[in-house]
């Protein structure tokens, strides 16, 4: 199978890898959008509504825009009105791993990349059926790719 998206610069992206990264911070600011870097590597939030998948409805995949890693099919995709895209469950059960998260004095679960780490958002318990779960998502942490390409 052949990557669907190129990224030049970032020599560890791949839609088609699934071997675990393991490379520095300083390694990821080298490759990654400034914007991205702050999300991924240092668990900064978008603003809610902002985001460009916050409010699609577009049918597709999604993918971690650090390393390309396969994360969630829009048929998974929800809108929950919180300003971030959400989803009810990730594509596979090792696309997406948690951490607990006690930072801004709140307990929640963070959602990291399965493959390279990178921060993707947090994880809730108030999602639709048939999983319960809401992934709220950065968007800037996701690659998109419609169905008709």
């Amino acid at each position: 199978m052949e990557d669907k998206i190129s990224k030049p610069g970032n020599p560890y992206y791949s839609n088609t890898a699934t071997n675990k990264l393991n490379v520095s911070n300083a390694e990821w600011k080298k490759v990654l959008p400034a914007d991205v870097y702050a999300v991924m590597r240092e668990a900064d939030t978008e603003r809610p509504f902002t985001g460009k998948y916050w409010n699609s409805n577009e049918k597709g995949t999604y993918y971690c825009a650090s390393c390309g890693n396969l994360l969630f099919r829009s048929t998974a995709k929800f809108s929950s009105s919180c300003g971030w895209p959400s989803f009810f469950e990730q594509e596979n059960k090792k696309s997406i791993v948690f951490k607990n998260d006690n930072s801004l004095g709140m307990e929640r679960i963070e959602t990291l990349c399965g493959r390279c780490g990178g921060h993707l958002g947090h994880i809730f318990d108030d999602g639709p059926e048939p999983t319960g779960k809401r992934y709220c998502m950065n968007s800037i942490a996701l690659d998109f790719i419609p169905d008709n390409k």
